[in-house]
């Protein structure tokens, strides 16, 4: 192994870098561009580091997901039906990592694990109430409860279809004030009337003040419960919604796994 190569992996341990970039080695000062990319060139060959993507690397003997996942793209965090899971919120594990942020779509697979990230791209408004997990340089970030339900009715294809999220909804414990603010913030009067729909419809406690901001909401038009499918004969007037999943069904749905 020659000095340069050396040299980075010292740095990489001196300031524990387990996932890095071409740029924060240059910006450590230490080496030349011309040293760096020789350097990272015959480790990655070496086994050493494994090459996320163009300028992105990770220790090779370093194996978690998400905090690689999270370092691919600046102020993402893991989303929807990801999110779902590590909240305990569905009983299904997703073979793919849904990542949350403003600048990227599209799809990358990890050449170690072979796991799938899918970067879905939202607008600023969109993109908060995430909070971070593990610690020092292994920091990832995660939508919190609230924040995964609303995003996984906004954008259901990324959480496993309407029966996930109906499921997902009737676990979980929710705090009606943070509820009713990314509401606001998300500022989709669809989701906000379904939710409060569901609200009533599974009695969940606590929850009247959501009740009466999802109701200030309502318009004169209806809206299909699930977008995609043909309208019912049966609806809700009070919420105007078209029942397109009939209500004993959703109750069905909702009750159908274990509730934790």
């Amino acid at each position: 192994m020659t000095r340069k190569q050396n040299k980075l992996l010292n740095i990489l341990d001196d300031y524990g870098w387990d996932v890095f970039s071409y740029d924060m080695i240059s910006n450590e000062g230490s080496l030349t561009s011309e040293e760096i990319w020789e350097a990272l060139r015959y480790l990655t060959k070496d086994g050493a580091i494994t090459r996320i993507e163009k300028g992105k690397y990770h220790k090779t003997n370093f194996y978690d997901d998400n905090v690689i996942a999270c370092s691919i793209v600046k102020n993402s965090c893991l989303a929807y039906w990801s999110a779902m899971n590590i909240h305990g919120l569905t009983e299904q594990f997703p073979n793919i990592i849904f990542l949350q942020n403003t600048k990227r779509v599209g799809e990358l697979k990890l050449p170690n694990s072979g796991t799938r990230i899918k970067f879905v791209k939202v607008k600023e408004n969109k993109q908060f109430g995430c909070k971070s997990n593990g610690h020092g340089n292994h920091i990832w970030r995660i939508t919190d409860i609230e924040k995964t339900i609303i995003d996984s009715f906004d954008l259901p294809i990324y959480s496993g279809g309407f029966p996930e999220i109906i499921k997902a909804f009737n676990n979980a414990k929710l705090y009606q004030t943070k509820l009713i603010k990314y509401c606001k913030k998300v500022n989709n009067k669809s989701v906000s009337r379904r939710l409060g729909y569901l609200t009533e419809l599974l009695e969940k406690p606590n929850m009247d003040d959501f009740i009466k901001y999802s109701q200030s909401v309502v318009g004169k038009n209806y809206l299909l419960f699930e977008n995609g499918i043909p309208k019912s004969d049966e609806v809700n007037a009070r919420w105007k919604i078209n029942l397109n999943i009939p209500e004993d069904e959703i109750l069905e749905i909702a009750n159908s796994s274990t509730q934790w």
